[in-house]
């Protein structure tokens, strides 16, 4: 297939490329690089630099294009509740924008890069799809804004749309030929790779934010998955999407590992004794995230194979300390 990827040059974004190519697609990236890097894209990729708002330049009905797969966008919950305008506009308005240049184009599939925040405090765990959707967040607000416009799209337009809600993701992707693709977000906001910066000595501490929550040792309890098998969950999502039906699908591991478990294996794997600062919770922060993937393994065949927190730092480590630290 001839495929479009929005944020392409962004840690999950130009993974999944990689994988799509192997698969024997053409991609195309599109990608404005305010958070992303023209390195990450991989060779023989058309990058286009433009923001979403633009895809009718290159979504063109000419173009042939069979799918688009959307992972531009804002991430940072704590940064969307001091600065909601901004992922309103960006995750909302100008993927909305996005989504009139696949009709415009008569793209039949997309997949959308959603977010487990959009459950935001779980009245059960695991999550499953049909859980009440209430998020804490003005990023998980604005991620379920927009999955319930896909969901009208395809029922209005028979737009074969398929919705991942991601839980936490982690590690890089490593190949034998040397490639290397992790993460590093500038500002960096996730768990694993600033306890990666503090093991390279890049940063003095690790805060983790309260300690006072209703779980086992009380910080915030998380599902990780590792980045490859988030990757992989996409082509197979390609693959089933339905015309006129808008598919949801939860991706984790199933397993729920505290902040200071995290902590733990980040130590064990660098061998470092991460100093660590309690800091107080930030606004929006559920307790607990877990997700139930038992839809995805039974109707796309999904199994994460890297569902261990060692493996999942350990790659992050190896790609931090040879690619990002030096």
């Amino acid at each position: 297939m001839k495929l479009l990827v929005t944020g392409g040059a962004g840690y999950i974004g130009s993974i999944t490329t990689r994988l799509l190519l192997d698969a024997g697609h053409e991609v195309v990236v599109l990608d404005n690089l305010s958070t992303g890097f023209p390195e990450a894209v991989a060779p023989g990729v058309t990058l286009v630099d433009a923001d979403i708002r633009d895809a009718g330049r290159v979504l063109t009905p000419a173009a042939g294009f069979d799918a688009v797969l959307h992972f531009a966008g804002l991430i940072a919950a704590g940064e969307s509740m001091a600065r909601p305008e901004l992922y309103w506009d960006h995750n909302v308005i100008r993927s909305l924008a996005l989504l009139d240049a696949v009709r415009a184009a008569r793209v039949p599939r997309f997949v959308f890069s959603s977010t487990a925040a959009v459950y935001g405090n779980p009245t059960e765990l695991p999550i499953t799809e049909s859980a009440v959707k209430a998020p804490t967040s003005t990023y998980g607000a604005t991620k379920l804004t927009f999955d319930h416009a896909l969901t009208s799209e395809a029922f209005a337009h028979g737009l074969a749309a398929v919705s991942l809600r991601y839980f936490n993701v982690a590690g890089a992707y490593l190949r034998p030929d040397g490639t290397a693709v992790g993460e590093r977000h500038d500002p960096e906001t996730h768990l694993i790779p600033i306890a990666l910066q503090v093991a390279a000595g890049k940063r003095d501490k690790l805060q983790l934010f309260g300690d006072d929550y209703p779980t086992p040792d009380g910080t915030c309890v998380r599902d990780y998955i590792h980045v490859e098998d988030l990757a992989r969950a996409h082509l197979l999502a390609l693959d089933a999407a339905t015309p006129s039906e808008h598919r949801i699908f939860n991706l984790g591991n199933g397993n729920g590992f505290s902040n200071r478990q995290v902590v733990e294996a980040v130590r064990e794997v660098t061998g470092v004794d991460l100093p660590v600062e309690i800091a107080p919770r930030r606004s929006g922060d559920p307790a607990a995230l877990v997700a139930s993937s038992a839809k995805a393994r039974s109707e796309l065949g999904w199994v994460p194979e890297k569902d261990t927190l060692q493996a999942m730092i350990s790659d992050a480590w190896e790609f931090y300390h040879g690619h990002v630290a030096r």
